[in-house]
């Protein structure tokens, strides 16, 4: 090989330039460790190039980049489960099942207890408690061979070693189910950094045991890491991940995938508790706007059902209601006010409130209506509702029904036959300056009497007068499964109605009333005037004791005329009209007199000079029940007396 001289271009030979690039790397290993005298001999072009070919650690940018793919494709995937889930144990359960077996073979998840809800100041002390754990098993159910716990994934027979946080007796995590986090502690300040840490830092030796308990096994090196859980506003919890000795250790990235998996987690669990918080408030006033059970009115039975337009919604406007009147008659209520929010349900209780004071001034149905429309005016201009509104008189075997824009009732009969009931249909609640009519309509005893909204006659594959023809097929065929004697039972009738809905066909809410009419037979009910007079009370003592002989209860007597003589004495002495007076025999004796003054009685306690003022201690004492209600012309003041002993 031809050498060329330093001066040629004032370039030097290549095995001087070779040597010039390898003295510095041989000067830093002199200096390193000590060497043996190198010859001043210049060594051969090959061997100078072997030292300077000397490799560093070898690098992979191809695998990096697949294995920092691989992590954010499971951290998109584990997010996407996690945001999935809409109550508090549908994330955890998204947490654990997203993160074992694919990012670590055990998992442990520790809520605060209670949990603060939005702006809510933590209960002390700081508790944490055991929510859920997820772990590989060391055999599935049958024996044969490792499984995931939870997710369905078999392991080779290779991998199947033993889980170090697994008790090799119980085969479960000895973990503690309550931690108390001791302010200024370990844990206390591992939860403050809010950053996860692995298992072998100080930091998270000294706070591991502590919130997982002495006995709990936590594998060595670098595979645990501790999670802080923080929510919007506070630490919320804590998550432990866990891997085996024979499973490689965690690496610095992973700590940034724990990072994002206890955010998204602690962010879904704040909004998992503000949603229970807002359904439990939905619920509880959905409940408390609805009656909780229906009365038990003479000559009546009633049933009922409510049934939200779906479970993630379960506020709406739909109501039902049955009101006690005079004269042992009874108001059936069924309304809907558009739309499903808070707004709509606080709009439905506010007209089921106004319905119910008036019909406690026993007002026609009719105008009843007609102050429920001014009433959701009052409310607002886009106030809506339908509403039907029924009286039923057990006594004259009559209902009478008004109806404000709503889908009109069903009279089943008693030998099997169904029919929709005409009834003028008149506007909804809220429009304004209409009038509405009222018709009267027999009620045979038997009869069973049913008001519905429109959620369960109208959807999308049907609309409102097809259903309402199918529900009339649906409680005909109910009725001849039972003969033609019988009535079907009332709960399991409304029962059967729900079921005319197909699956997916329920788009608003239900709500159900059924009347089942028993009536008050003729012979069964004795009514008279009295003259408002002196003599009064005692026409009645003796009008009472007739009907009770022919009655055959002769027992009840002495109470009875000792009770009525005080109730139509103290009506006779404010009454300018004549006194009514009515007894009816049922299941109990009861008594009602009327009288055209509008001063409701009260009970008091009289004194030893007073010469009156104890009629009603002693309907208090003796009666079974008593009561009192003001009519449009007067009031009515009844008792009632157990006709068995």
């Amino acid at each position: 090989m031809t050498e060329h001289p330093t001066s040629h271009e004032g370039r030097q030979p290549v095995a001087a330039r070779s040597q010039e690039r390898t003295r510095p790397r041989q000067e830093a290993s002199a200096a390193a460790v000590p060497q043996p005298p190198v010859p001043s001999v210049p060594a051969p072009a090959s061997a100078k190039a072997t030292v300077d070919s000397v490799p560093a650690p070898p690098l992979d940018p191809v695998g990096a980049a697949r294995r920092e793919g691989d992590r954010l494709r499971f951290v998109g995937a584990a997010t996407r489960r996690i945001a999935r889930g809409i109550d508090l144990d549908e994330i955890v359960l998204g947490l654990c099942r997203a993160t074992v077996p694919t990012f670590s073979d055990a998992i442990l998840v520790y809520l605060r207890d209670p949990l603060p809800v939005g702006d809510e100041r933590p209960i002390s002390p700081f508790v944490l408690r055991l929510r859920r754990t997820d772990r590989l098993r060391l055999t599935d159910e049958d024996g044969e061979g490792a499984g995931t716990a939870g997710t369905g994934l078999q392991l080779p027979e290779s991998e199947a070693g033993r889980v170090p946080v697994l008790d090799p007796q119980t085969d479960v995590m000895p973990a503690a189910q309550l931690c108390e986090v001791a302010s200024g502690g370990a844990l206390s300040e591992v939860l403050r950094g809010v950053r996860p840490v692995f298992g072998d830092s100080a930091a998270a030796r000294a706070a591991l045991p502590e919130l997982l308990g002495a006995e709990m096994t936590v594998p060595g090196g670098r595979r645990a890491i501790l999670a802080p859980l923080r929510g919007r506003r506070r630490v919320i919890g804590a998550a432990v991940f866990l891997r085996r000795p024979d499973r490689p250790a965690f690496e610095p990235n992973d700590l940034l995938v724990a990072a994002q998996l206890a955010t998204h987690t602690a962010l879904g669990i704040d909004k998992a508790v503000l949603y229970g918080r807002e359904a439990y408030i939905a619920d509880e006033l959905q409940r408390t706007m609805l009656p909780e059970g229906l009365p038990q009115p003479t000559g009546v039975r009633l049933a009922s059902r409510y049934l939200p337009a779906a479970e993630t919604a379960r506020v709406g406007g739909d109501w039902y209601d049955a009101i006690p009147l005079p004269g042992s008659r009874v108001a059936l209520v069924v309304g809907d006010v558009m739309g499903h929010s808070m707004t709509s349900a606080a709009i439905m209780g506010q007209l089921r409130t106004t319905a119910q004071t008036l019909a406690g001034l026993d007002l026609p149905p009719q105008e009843v209506l007609h102050h429920l429309d001014e009433q959701a005016q009052r409310l607002g201009t886009d106030r809506m509702a339908t509403c039907l509104y029924a009286v039923y008189d057990p006594v004259s075997h009559r209902i009478t029904i008004a109806n404000a824009g709503h889908p009109p009732p069903i009279l089943l009969h008693l030998g099997g036959r169904a029919e929709v009931l005409r009834v003028p249909p008149g506007a909804p609640i809220g429009v304004g300056g209409v009038d509405f009519e009222a018709v009267e309509l027999d009620a045979p005893a038997g009869a069973t009497l049913l008001l519905y909204t429109d959620g369960l006659v109208e959807s999308r594959l049907r609309d409102v007068w097809t259903g309402i023809e199918q529900l009339r097929e649906r409680l005909a065929a109910t009725a001849q499964l039972t003969g033609p004697d019988h009535s079907p039972p009332l709960e399991a009738l409304c029962d059967d109605v729900l079921d005319v809905l197909g699956p997916g066909d329920r788009d608003d809410d239900i709500a159900l009333l059924a009347a089942r009419f028993d009536g008050i037979a003729p012979s069964d009910v004795a009514y008279w005037f009295l003259e408002p007079e002196d003599a009064a009370p005692g026409r009645a003592r003796r009008l009472a004791r007739r009907a009770l002989s022919r009655w055959g209860l002769e027992e009840l007597s002495d109470s009875v005329e000792l009770l009525i003589s005080e109730v139509v004495t103290n009506a006779v002495r404010y009454a300018e009209r004549p006194v009514t007076l009515r007894l009816l025999r049922t299941d109990v004796l009861r008594c009602e007199v009327g009288d055209d003054s509008p001063q409701l009685p009260r009970q008091r306690r009289a004194r030893d000079t007073d010469e009156g003022g104890r009629g009603l201690f002693l309907v208090n004492r003796l009666a079974r029940r008593w009561g009192a209600t003001r009519l449009s012309t007067g009031k009515v003041v009844w008792f009632e007396i157990s006709t068995r002993p």
